[in-house]
């Protein structure tokens, strides 16, 4: 095998990868706030709600759960315009991230929730606090601490996972590396280079979750 890596072609279209990854991070940081509120909203909904919203979210974690990314994508972007609901393909990536991994989220979140013991709940009570007030003072802090390092892994894999929407032209960093090996014919470095650039935001989201991770939750809990 004789082959030389040359990376000057890729790096001179550097603008367009650069407008990529520009794209991949909005789509992870929008999907990660948003997936969070769907994860405690109905993670909430699925321990403390009545059944006839317990089972309706129960199905939306199972039907997503169990189902491709892809086909959800899909579904949103392809599927809806005949119902009459049309979106341009970044939004309908982040709606369907958002859907994606607000499902994950809730049954991550649950068990966070479930693993409260219910003295701290009867506590709460004792003390005059309303439903509302037990839930946030009492609940969902610890519940989060507890839940948050397999939270933030899901979140890192989410950011990954957002390459797969450009199957619909979203122009996120993969998509942007597509064009810029079409134009470069340079395959290997192209890719190469695309990798480099999914480990290294990994890396820094991993490293900015754990420096969160101190400041809300390990300074708050030894300040007590």
């Amino acid at each position: 095998m004789n082959y030389t890596l040359q990376f000057r072609d890729v790096f001179a279209a550097s603008d367009l990868l650069l407008d990529g990854l520009a794209l991949t991070l909005e789509l992870s940081v929008v999907t990660m706030l948003s997936g969070l509120v769907i994860g405690i909203t109905g993670a909430a909904a699925r321990v403390y709600g009545p059944n006839w919203l317990k089972r309706p979210v129960g199905v939306y974690v199972e039907v997503i759960r169990n189902t491709p990314l892809i086909v959800q994508l899909f579904l949103i972007f392809f599927g809806l315009p005949s119902a009459g609901l049309k979106f341009d393909a970044a939004t309908a990536a982040m709606i369907a991230l958002s859907i994606n991994l607000g499902a994950y989220s809730i049954e991550i979140l649950r068990a966070g929730l479930e693993a409260i013991p219910k003295s701290q709940i009867e506590a709460g009570q004792s003390l005059g606090m309303t439903g509302l007030q037990i839930f946030r003072y009492v609940i969902i802090f610890p519940a989060l601490k507890l839940m948050y390092p397999a939270l933030a892994s899901q979140f890192v894999l989410l950011m990954l996972a957002t390459s797969v929407v450009s199957q619909i032209s979203a122009q996120d960093l993969f998509h942007m590396a597509s064009i810029v090996q079409s134009r470069t014919f340079r395959d290997f470095e192209c890719y190469i280079v695309v990798a480099a650039a999914y480990l290294a935001l990994a890396l820094v989201f991993r490293l900015l979750f754990a420096l969160l991770y101190q400041l809300v939750f390990a300074r708050r809990t030894s300040s007590r």
